[in-house]
């Protein structure tokens, strides 16, 4: 009986790697993860929504680049429970409308993302994130509005971002004298 439930776990394991390689969103909507619309899961695995996908919730317009994580507990109990079996610290994760989330963002137990949030490659979010923030680090700190950033950059934008994919490389090849 064990190893028939061994064997169960690893044909579904193996069936959500491949479907996500398919269609990253329906399936992890079918883990249980609450997806919004027009959203983009760049890279990543199944295993990226750890153990309890079904307490996270995804807003609209979210992209969530590779190596992105989502944990929504402390594993750390596990060793405690020696003097408290039934120690148990987990919490859900809530992302809003209009979130960047950039390479290998994680995000722990509990955490608020607010609405028109980018958060920088490689940071770590501890704690709830308020609304038009641009967030960096490890743990993860607001630098500056979403609105202070947009006015930064735009005047340095390369102003190609509404090209598909082929004609945006050809630009930049253009551009960077890549021809």
């Amino acid at each position: 009986m064990k190893y028939k439930y061994k064997i169960i776990q690893i044909i579904r394991k193996c069936f959500l790697y491949v479907y996500f390689k398919i269609n990253p969103i329906n399936c992890s909507r079918l883990m249980g993860v609450k997806i919004g619309e027009n959203c983009k899961i760049y890279g990543n695995s199944p295993s990226m929504w750890g153990t309890e996908p079904f307490l996270i919730t995804i807003g609209n317009n979210v992209f969530i680049t590779d190596g992105c994580k989502f944990i929504n507990h402390d594993g750390g109990t596990l060793i405690l429970r020696k003097k408290t079996p039934s120690l148990e610290i987990t919490a859900p994760i809530f992302i809003g409308n209009d979130v960047y989330l950039g390479i290998e963002t994680l995000i722990m137990p509990g955490v608020k993302i607010g609405n028109n949030v980018i958060v920088g490659a490689r940071s770590i979010i501890t704690k709830n994130v308020e609304d038009n923030s641009v967030m960096v680090g490890i743990p993860a700190k607001k630098i500056k509005s979403v609105d202070e950033y947009y006015e930064n950059i735009k005047n340095k934008s390369l102003a190609i971002g509404h090209l598909d994919r082929d004609q945006k490389e050809k630009e930049l090849k253009k551009i960077f004298n890549q021809i």
